[in-house]
């Protein structure tokens, strides 16, 4: 018995963990829209985080461009400081009313910027008083495995740990407010979202 157990040990330490791998997430909408801009946060069952601080390869900058913010949903890890630079030629006053983040960016003009942070993880929906066109979000995430989908609709999270994970997926236009969960059940998966009707997306959202 003595034998066998350190055998089975001896077949563990050989084995090692589970090699990282690349999880693909394509996001569709129910009407078979691909979904652009929805943010997919995987989290392994283990608990394995990031070595050090997250970070993330993109400007952590939320622009005023066009009438408009770019890019429309910005990804920041919890405890960013985010800039808010003006390019338009008129002024913008960006607030947001969100539970995540709170603050107001009163009227500032062209290249003028601001900044924010963010400590707290949460959805943060952005509008400007002057301009009611504007519609943005901040996903504040506490996750290095955080990943938005591309034009095609996929996101590619790098590096996911092996063994069981988790994740949640979001978009603005879904019709419930809290992101979806399900458990990761292989390196592609495919989401459903249910959205909104069209006329009602890219709406400002009381959250």
């Amino acid at each position: 018995m003595r034998r066998l157990a350190l055998l089975l040990c001896a077949a563990l330490l050989v084995a090692g963990p589970a090699t990282a791998a690349d999880l693909v997430v394509s996001v569709r909408g129910d009407d078979g829209t691909v979904l652009q801009d929805a943010v997919v946060v995987a989290k392994p069952a283990s608990g394995a985080a990031s070595p050090g601080p997250v970070r993330f390869s993109w400007p952590l900058t939320m622009t005023q461009q066009n009438i408009a913010f770019n890019p429309y949903v910005l990804i920041v890890p919890v405890g960013s400081e985010v800039g808010f630079p003006n390019k338009d030629k008129v002024r913008h006053h960006v607030y947001s009313f969100s539970a995540a983040k709170r603050f107001e960016l009163k009227l500032y003009g062209e290249q003028q910027e601001r900044t924010v942070v963010f400590d707290k993880a949460g959805i943060v929906p952005l509008g400007c008083n002057i301009h009611d066109q504007m519609i943005g979000f901040i996903y504040v995430t506490d996750s290095p495995y955080t990943a938005k989908t591309n034009a095609a609709g996929d996101a590619v999270i790098r590096g996911l740990p092996g063994g069981p994970a988790s994740m949640t997926v979001w978009h603005p236009d879904m019709k419930a407010r809290a992101p979806l969960a399900k458990p990761v059940a292989g390196p592609r998966e495919t989401v459903v979202l249910d959205l909104r009707p069209p006329s009602a997306r890219r709406k400002k959202m009381a959250m």
